[in-house]
């Protein structure tokens, strides 16, 4: 399993997957304007790999690029659908290529590929891009999709559920990157965890009944990620934000992890980005609290030291 960081890895780790890919592409495409990503779906059409993409039936504002890049495609030999209008909108970033999931929270776009906070996960589990295949089958052929794996978090099917028991796991911290968390469940559901005594902090706004919870703006770069990181050991992330529309009336698609490797790691970025907007005060009080936790480290191995030197002394005797 992989993380991709935006705007740290660009558009190479997409670019590298298509260009190697052996038999299959499938994509789904919201907002597309890279022109190397779309050469080299091209290229793997004209080496024989089945490329296959189910463009949104609209975005805000690009609905004549949506077409335009349709045509395009199908020019292109690229087999191509409309997704269904039964959905407000169809939000999902995902491509699969051979038996390797890509869910992303970022468009194919210069705007959130380079100038955006962002993520996806990479995983060849073939639990998830089987049901991942499943979902792009049943949306390219317009047929009801059926969740069969938990972990493929999917708006409007699944996604309440799942997130909904995502936080109420959370036992130490919860680390958001969300643009606007208004849905009152999901704002009980942190407020709840808040006064059970869990660290909560967000890159974000957050609705009103939420006291417990640390949110703020994001600094430098633009936010276009939802993503979360609980007690450090397992994550979410996705094109769906705690809100009602996106948990409910729209297609989303996201994915929970539990590879502490990668939990952590996006640990570090919301780390690094957190300590950006730290006013002087806090800066001191995490240096204050940093030295402290040494100094009773120090401590314990002192006392760890003088029990083993005692026992060493008792064996002698």
């Amino acid at each position: 399993m992989d993380l991709i960081i935006q705007p740290d890895d660009g558009l190479t780790p997409l670019l590298q997957a298509v260009r190697h890919a052996k038999s299959k592409i499938d994509i789904l495409i919201f907002r597309f304007d890279r022109s190397e990503l779309e050469k080299a779906l091209e290229a793997a059409v004209a080496r024989g790999v089945v490329v296959r993409a189910l463009i949104a039936h609209t975005n805000r504002g690009g609905e004549k690029v949506l077409r335009k890049l349709e045509l395009k495609m199908l020019e292109r030999g690229v087999l191509v659908a409309r997704t269904a209008d039964e959905l407000l909108r169809y939000h999902g970033k995902l491509m699969i290529v051979d038996d390797e999931l890509y869910v992303l929270g970022f468009n194919y776009t210069k705007l959130d590929i380079e100038k955006s906070r962002s993520l996806g996960i990479v995983t060849k589990d073939p639990k998830l891009v089987k049901e991942a295949t499943a979902l792009f089958e049943a949306d390219s052929t317009r047929q009801p999709y059926m969740p069969t794996h938990d972990r493929l978090v999917v708006s409007p099917e699944s996604s309440r559920k799942s997130l909904k028991e995502f936080i109420d796991g959370a036992k130490k911290q919860l680390l958001i990157y969300d643009a606007k968390v208004t849905d009152r469940m999901m704002v009980k559901a942190l407020q709840a965890r808040a006064k059970d005594g869990v660290e909560i902090r967000m890159f974000g706004k957050i609705g009103k009944g939420a006291p417990g919870v640390d949110a703020r703006k994001l600094p430098a770069l633009r936010l276009h990620v939802r993503a979360i990181v609980r007690d450090g050991s397992t994550a979410f992330v996705g094109s769906q934000s705690l809100r009602k529309l996106e948990l409910d009336g729209r297609r989303e698609v996201g994915v929970i992890v539990s590879d502490t490797a990668i939990a952590r790691r996006m640990q570090e970025v919301f780390e690094a980005d957190w300590r950006q907007t730290l006013t002087k005060a806090e800066v001191k009080e995490v240096k204050e609290a940093a030295e402290n936790g040494r100094s009773d480290r120090d401590k314990d191995k002192e006392k760890q030291k003088g029990k083993e030197k005692e026992a060493r002394e008792t064996e002698k005797v």
